[in-house]
């Protein structure tokens, strides 16, 4: 395959799932920005939100504080910030409309319409006047886009492309959500309170970092009792049969690699190894002794090095 189809299908592959996480991230600091809060613990919410994806800085040199009606704007619609959902769909549906021969029809409609739809949606402002169906939108177009590249794609080195740059996006994501929340739930803010209940904090802290990836219903199902930090902490990091754990996607990553690799990525195929064995043989118990933020950082670090091999080894140079 060419290396620039290769970069063209990884890169709608990301953008798509990127799309699909920031949809989830907001959506869920929407709903808990619905319940009783002081305005400082409402605003440390919407920080940590640009946290996560890195956009403080371009979020504050063109605002002059943190709301979440300009959060909203900047991380839905606007596109300067490349990072937002507009921006991530527009540049899918490019990457998609480039390699147009590669992919099924299918595939290609799904991503030309969700565009359309998407800008339909921008021009009605409905991401303001009803957040949460807006962002349900967005994560049924990614499913939708995921469900038709399985359903309809031929398993070869397209499909493989598609699915390592999905996976090695959704481990980056899971990563930072639990590195700023766990950070989060320390700060002054979300203490318990003579007036709150710490247990209470906990459970709407936690069930919130569960249910931006899908696992509160999960969560239930695997432990059976009350929401732990450090239950919570073991399900998105190692269990390797939770669909957006760091495991599970470096499992994804690793298979899928393999399958297109030749003899100039055998350093980067190692490495991808090496992580995911890491991540299998690993104990919750030892993450948390060793430091939770020390051990996300180093992955993250892993990650980026991983997508510089990837780009290095199959893509267009960057």
């Amino acid at each position: 395959m060419l290396s620039r189809t290769a970069d063209h299908l990884y890169w709608m592959a990301r953008y798509m799932e990127r799309a699909e996480n920031t949809a989830r991230m907001l959506d869920v600091n929407y709903q808990a920005s619905l319940l009783p809060q002081s305005s400082d613990a409402a605003e440390q919410g919407w920080r940590g939100l640009l946290s996560i994806s890195e956009l403080t800085g371009d979020y504050m040199a063109r605002h002059d504080k943190v709301t979440p009606r300009e959060v909203m704007e900047f991380m839905v619609a606007d596109p300067k910030n490349l990072s937002s959902i507009y921006s991530c769909l527009r540049a899918a549906r490019e990457n998609a409309r480039a390699v147009r021969g590669a992919l099924t029809t299918e595939v290609w409609e799904t991503s030309n319409q969700t565009w359309l739809e998407f800008n339909r949606l921008i021009a009605d402002k409905a991401y303001l006047k009803d957040p949460a169906e807006c962002f349900e939108w967005v994560k049924f177009r990614s499913h939708l886009s995921r469900g038709v590249t399985l359903g309809t794609m031929l398993q070869d080195e397209a499909f493989h492309f598609l699915r390592i740059g999905t996976f090695l996006e959704r481990a980056d994501n899971t990563a930072r959500l639990l590195d700023v929340k766990f950070h989060t739930r320390n700060a002054d803010d979300l203490q318990p309170t003579a007036e709150k209940d710490p247990h209470e904090v906990d459970f709407y802290h936690w069930s919130a970092v569960l249910r931006s990836v899908s696992g509160f219903e999960v969560y239930r199902k695997v432990y059976r009792n009350v929401i732990k930090p450090e239950k919570v902490a073991e399900l998105l990091i190692l269990r390797h049969d939770m669909p957006r754990s760091l495991t599970a996607c470096m499992q994804e990553v690793t298979t899928n690699l393999r399958r297109v690799a030749n003899d100039q990525s055998i350093e980067t195929l190692r490495r991808a190894g090496r992580l995911r064995a890491d991540l299998e043989y690993a104990r919750i118990d030892e993450i948390l002794a060793t430091g939770l933020h020390a051990f996300l950082t180093q992955f993250l670090d892993r990650v980026a090095d991983l997508g510089y091999g990837i780009s290095r080894d199959f893509l267009v140079p960057v």
